[in-house]
């Protein structure tokens, strides 16, 4: 796959996610343990991608610290994002850096696509210059969360509706795309929205569309998260508990998890025991004291996050 690299966007303030992001940005939040920038990089290696730029701004420096931790056999390369204004100008300070088609994905996002590889086999086929990655969503609450794509029965993007108020458009953009280089040009003659005052990457596909290139979407996600609240970092690691069967999972075998169902425990965290806790999330140096008993909770170095699920 060097014909393709990957691209991730983590330069993103994630308020919403307070008091998480006063010191951990949203991408280096654990699900099962590891960083989500981690799945995400596992996930681009998997399909043979060997080199990812990583956009930057909020706490960049944390990501870097904490990506520096392990090998994840790809070669990184950090760009920063000094103004957030959008994924579309996110893309746009890539251009002189990238010289091949790109696989692009949201640094906040967790996703299940087992058969990602089939869509580099639709890029450039017939004259694709882009993909989007969607999923079908009978739900349109979820649909005007993220975009709209309206296609033809054989899945050519004809039009793509960033936050529709109204749409009755079944599939989804689930904030993974597959680009070549013409999305640069698209992106230089991107207006900055009147909604949110951006430059969003739909307006750039829209161009690309307008402009002639064929867009395709491809039906592939099984589960998608953007982890936008705490509740949301809670739910996805009860998931992948479920997914892969297991009642607990900590990265230290040695810890006595009596008293401890369906939660993840971070490393070198320490369970002061007798403790209670269920469906929890222990971060990496957290302290558990003795007495604890905790339901639906998120516990950090700094303190406890209860959830309401």
């Amino acid at each position: 796959m060097n014909e393709f690299v990957g691209v991730i966007l983590a330069a993103g303030r994630g308020t919403r996610m307070f008091p998480f992001t006063t010191r951990w940005p949203k991408p280096i939040l654990p699900i099962m343990g590891k960083p989500l920038l981690q799945h995400q990089i596992e996930m681009m290696k998997s399909v043979g991608i060997e080199q990812v730029f990583i956009v930057i701004g909020h706490l960049g420096y944390e990501i870097v610290r904490a990506l520096s931790k392990v090998d994840l056999g790809v070669k990184i390369e950090y760009i920063e994002q000094t103004e957030a204004l959008g994924i579309a100008h996110a893309v746009g300070r890539l251009e002189g850096k990238i010289q091949k088609p790109f696989l692009l994905t949201l640094g906040d996002i967790f996703f299940i696509s087992p058969t990602l590889p089939s869509v580099f086999q639709s890029f450039d086929k017939d004259g694709t210059r882009a993909v989007l990655v969607s999923k079908r969503e009978d739900r349109p609450e979820q649909i005007r969360r993220n975009f709209a794509i309206i296609s033809t029965p054989d899945g050519v993007v004809q039009r793509v509706i960033e936050k529709p108020s109204y749409t009755q458009a079944k599939h989804m953009g689930c904030g993974i795309y597959l680009f070549g280089l013409e999305i640069f040009d698209a992106v230089r003659r991107t207006p900055r929205t009147a909604m949110r005052d951006e430059y969003e990457i739909t307006e750039s596909i829209q161009i690309m569309i307008n402009d002639g290139h064929r867009v395709m979407h491809a039906d592939i996600v099984e589960e998608d998260l953007n982890v936008t609240i705490p509740e949301d970092l809670l739910i996805k690691n009860m998931d992948e508990l479920k997914r892969h069967g297991l009642s607990n999972f900590s990265l230290e075998p040695w810890v006595d998890l009596t008293g401890i169902s369906s939660s993840v425990i971070g490393k070198n965290a320490v369970i002061q025991q007798p403790v209670q806790l269920q469906n929890c999330v222990v971060f990496d140096e957290a302290v558990v004291p003795s007495g604890t008993k905790l339901v639906n909770a998120i516990l950090t170095p700094d303190g406890l996050i209860q959830c309401n699920l």
